[in-house]
Parts: C-alpha cells; structure tokens; sequence
C-alpha cells in the first residue's frame, strides 16, 4: 500500500465506515448536513453549546432544551438539524474524532517528510488525544465515546457508527491515516485491542490527574509500541 499524504489521509478517514462519503451526507448522529452559511453557524453553535454544558452539568444534567437555549437557537432548529440527545451526542463525538484527526495529521507532517515509525504514530496520536484532552471543551465527558455514566436513552457503543463499536470505527480510520504503516492484514484487529487499551490506559491517567497522569500517559505509549512493533499474525 502506498502512503497517503497525512493531509489526504486524515480527510480520507474521516468518513464514517459503512457510510458513503458525499459531500452532501450527514455527519454522525446528524439528520442533515447545514448547507447554508447560517445554517452552519446554527449547527456549530448548537455543538459548541452541548460541550460547554457537558462540562458544567455531564451528560446525564444535559438536555437538549438547555443546549438550545445556550446556543440562541429555536429548539425546531436543533431538530431539523438532530433527533435528539444521542443524535446530538454522537454529532459531537464525530466533530471530536475530526479535530483529532486533524491534529494527527499535522504532527505527522510537522515531524518531516517520510513516514513515521509505529512507534512515532501512536506517540503522535497519545500526544494529540492527550492534548484535546486537556484543552477542547466537554472533551473530558465526550471524546468519541461517553467517558461518564451513560444515560439510559444513549447508545453510547455506536456513536460514531451503527454497525461499528466507537473504539473500531476509530481504529479503522487510524489505519486508514497509517497506510503501509499498518498494512498486514492483522493490524486490522491489532489497532482495536490497541485502542482498548489506549482508553482504559488514558482514562486512568486522567482520573489520575485532571491534566493526565505523566507517568501513566508515558506508560500508554510504551505499552502501544511494544504491541503494536511487529504486524500481527493472521492465522
């Protein structure tokens, strides 16, 4: 496999599995895409409102009648745009996954031309999710699962995908950013268990330390590079 630019790459896998990737679909959760400009800002404000409550409330304190509020949006407006709270959730968690690629992407770059190491890749990711972590808001409740207590009206496992659980369908796109990186056919299983572990890793580090645990982050990080150092078997 030849590897992608981590531009293109990053673009590429921000395409949820098993959706087509139109210009006109839906992102994650969403009923429709805005296409005008004000409709945009609407969507956007009503996303930046659901992180900044998830911050203040969690997610069981937040409803979408506050979201609206907070956003100076007609509630009809926010369900043009989302069914309702999973909808909206699962539009965030998308919004997260995005940025997080992104940012990826750009720390691949910024590190020169050539791909990376494995090793290298997942320092880069651990870096930027750690560094979302501590700086995007309602991150620490939502990244692209729901880090709180789920609510009973949420399918949390399949926010950014409904066939795939939210750690698979991000696996499936950080193999797609690693092209020949994780080409052998046994990475495909390999980065999920990679990324179970990440989370759980992670999310101790953070409950740890609000700002993430240094020595826990570093031990992610080591545990990723010796599991993920040689491709996997397949049989």
């Amino acid at each position: 496999m030849t590897p992608q630019p981590a531009a293109s790459a990053a673009r590429a896998a921000r395409t949820p599995a098993g959706t087509a990737g139109t210009a006109g679909a839906p992102a994650a959760g969403a009923r429709r895409r805005p296409v005008q400009q004000r409709s945009q800002e609407r969507y956007e404000r009503l996303l930046d409102a659901c992180a900044g409550l998830l911050d203040e409330v969690g997610t069981a304190g937040m409803t979408t009648k506050e979201v609206a509020l907070r956003a100076e949006v007609p509630i009809g407006t926010l369900y043009q745009f989302f069914a309702g709270k999973e909808g909206l959730l699962a539009a965030l968690a998308e919004r997260n996954l995005a940025r997080f690629l992104d940012g990826l992407a750009h720390r691949v770059a910024a590190a020169g031309p050539g791909a990376p190491s494995v090793a290298a890749f997942t320092d880069h990711a651990v870096d930027e999710f750690v560094a979302m972590k501590r700086a995007v808001p309602g991150f620490g409740h939502l990244d692209f699962g729901l880090v709180d207590t789920v609510p009973a009206e949420v399918d949390d496992l399949h926010l950014l995908d409904t066939e795939l659980d939210n750690n698979e369908a991000v696996a499936a796109r950080l193999r797609a950013i690693g092209g020949e990186l994780f080409a052998a056919p046994g990475y495909a299983v390999a980065l999920r268990v990679a990324m179970e572990c990440a989370d759980a890793v992670l999310k101790l580090a953070f409950r740890a330390d609000p700002a993430g645990d240094p020595a826990l982050v570093a031990e992610c990080k080591r545990l990723l590079h010796r599991y993920l150092a040689e491709p996997p078997p397949t049989g």
